[in-house]
């Protein structure tokens, strides 16, 4: 029980103030759990990046379950999903609601402002701490770089993903080509057609929570991905969001801590009230808790196999790089002015030279961005 509660008490704080996407959300986990707490060592956190990243889903709600479930069994993977999850889903309710009422979002624009440099010197530490242990040798290095390289060029991120992982796995293990089969892996992808098959015209919460099944159970990628599919759900086919709502709902997600896809929980709300938003957020998270539950245990074995060891050697490497490509994207548009420059270079010598958690990092940001924002 004592471990279950550290699990519930870690990421119901980190639902909370996990500020910043993904890589965000990866890499304040890593400082927590890594190392603040000591469960996991720096190859067993890469291991469970690589995996989340094998699977749809919200990779860091995943990454959530997947942790939850190694500290504190099967009630661990239930109970760290949800606490990660049901803080941003009640904020993401309070703001639905006051946007039915009031017609428009809130300002929360000085709140970003000081906690997107924050986020950056988070991430950035987290990059070099696991970089350490990802580039094993000089194959993993090259591959990072060129699939660095190759997505600042438009590359898919999931063929660089899955490209790099199998890249690597086949180069190391050509001597074994003759002797074994290369094993491949399956990515349960096959509800798209049973679900894109049915027709939707009129709304009802069963339609809801179908297509947000789907979305939770087939989508790989960032929130523009998640954009992609909504718009093609609600917008064109459906006709049941507007253009501007659904960029609402987005901008939601984004300002808000915790998981992205909490935009199925206002999006919901718009269209259902509250049984929507309940029965949206079951259905796009829902498939994440089974994935991890089934691959889960398999991890430990996948390290064990020569074949899928280096395979996740390959993919951790992608991952880091993904990683490292979109937090110079988002280094571009938050680092905006001299502030935000020193904001981010305070909070990466404060993370690195003096190891200050960064959930204060985060608030002292938060609490920056007001003052600018009142003094203006």
């Amino acid at each position: 029980m004592q471990k279950l509660k550290e699990v519930a008490v870690l990421f119901l704080k980190l639902g909370t103030i996990a500020f910043g996407g993904p890589a965000a959300h990866i890499a304040i986990m890593h400082d927590e759990t890594v190392k603040k707490r000591k469960w996991l060592s720096d190859q067993e956190f890469l291991d469970l990046v690589g995996a989340t990243n094998l699977i749809p889903g919200p990779n860091s709600t995943e990454m959530a379950i997947h942790i939850g479930y190694l500290r504190a069994g099967w009630p661990g993977l239930i109970v760290g999903g949800l606490c990660f999850i049901v803080p941003a889903m009640l904020i993401v309710l309070c703001l639905a609601w006051a946007y039915t009422r009031f017609g428009t979002l809130p300002e929360a624009k000085w709140l970003l402002y000081g906690v997107k440099p924050v986020v950056i010197a988070v991430i950035i530490q987290a990059l070099w701490n696991l970089g350490q242990k990802a580039i094993k040798s000089p194959l993993t290095a090259a591959a990072a770089l060129i699939i660095i390289a190759l997505y600042f060029i438009g590359i898919n991120e999931i063929v660089l993903l899955f490209g790099g992982g199998l890249a690597v796995m086949i180069i190391m293990n050509l001597h074994h080509l003759k002797k074994q089969c290369l094993s491949l892996f399956l990515v349960p992808i096959g509800g798209v057609q049973l679900f894109s098959q049915v027709t939707l015209t009129s709304f009802s919460l069963a339609k809801l929570f179908l297509i947000f099944l789907k979305i939770g159970a087939v989508l790989y990628g960032s929130g523009y991905v998640l954009l992609a599919f909504l718009r093609a759900d609600f917008v064109v086919r459906l006709g049941w969001l507007t253009v501007q709502q659904l960029l609402d709902a987005v901008a939601i997600g984004q300002i808000t801590p915790g998981p992205l896809f909490t935009t199925a929980t206002f999006i919901g709300f718009i269209l259902g009230g509250l049984p929507g938003a309940m029965l949206a957020t079951l259905g796009i998270f829902l498939p994440s808790f089974i994935f991890v539950a089934i691959s889960s245990p398999w991890i430990p074995r996948m390290r064990k196999s020569t074949w899928f060891s280096s395979l996740l050697d390959g993919v951790n490497a992608a991952s880091l790089s993904l990683m490292a490509a979109v937090t110079w994207q988002l280094g571009r548009v938050s680092l905006t002015d001299p502030l935000t420059i020193l904001i981010a270079l305070v909070s990466f010598i404060l993370l690195a030279r003096f190891k200050i958690n960064s959930t204060w990092l985060i608030i002292a940001g938060a609490l920056i961005g007001l003052l600018s924002f009142l003094f203006r």
